[in-house]
């Protein structure tokens, strides 16, 4: 008797409080201002459907603009996939030796498409955790295809410790070569896992 009692009880609570409790959803409506935009499911932006802007190109931002929000996006996933106990050790390394060539490279596969395609190209907002390598992927909004992935390793050299590899790879060849970005020395203990 008392077991349906508080099945009973549970399913009265559930009806009473339904609806009771909505969650914010406060969404940065206002990007051109800030000339920021991250993708069309954060900022609730559709490019595609702007009869206002130029054809391939989001009102308010240009291509350089819109490579520069590319990059910021960029390197925000990079940070969080390495998360705080690995960032603040590596993190002079990281800006100095890896950022300015992620941002290169992106710069140069954005480029290299077209002006027209350049508002059409995304960064995945899935970040993987643990021991994964991949950090995001760049790719095209229309098609949905990928366009580049980009990676870190832990490479464990004996008698030399651990090592960050970050390397990118490209559809152009099946995403098959690693093309690289850099080493960043880690120490000779086991680094946390990512996102930690």
């Amino acid at each position: 008797m008392k077991l349906w009692f508080r099945k009973i009880f549970v399913v009265f609570v559930a009806i009473m409080t339904l609806g009771m409790y909505i969650p914010p959803t406060d969404i940065e409506m206002d990007a051109s201002e800030k000339k920021e935009v991250s993708s069309k499911e954060d900022t609730g932006l559709n490019f595609a459907d702007e009869e206002a802007a130029e054809p391939g190109e989001p009102e308010g931002l240009s291509s350089e603009d819109y490579i520069h929000s590319l990059t910021a996006q960029a390197k925000d996933r990079m940070i969080s996939k390495m998360g705080p106990r690995i960032i603040d050790k590596v993190e002079a390394d990281f800006e100095h030796d890896i950022l300015p060539k992620m941002e290169e490279v992106i710069d140069d596969i954005v480029s290299d498409s077209g002006t027209e395609e350049v508002s059409y190209y995304e960064i995945t907002e899935q970040v993987t955790s643990g021991y994964g390598e991949k950090v995001f992927t760049i790719i095209d909004a229309r098609t949905k295809e990928e366009v580049a992935r980009f990676d870190v390793r832990r490479d464990n050299r004996p008698g030399d410790g651990y090592w960050f590899n970050f390397h990118y790879h490209l559809s152009e060849d099946q995403f098959e070569e690693h093309h690289p970005l850099g080493e960043i020395y880690w120490d000779k203990n086991t680094p946390p896992k990512w996102m930690s």
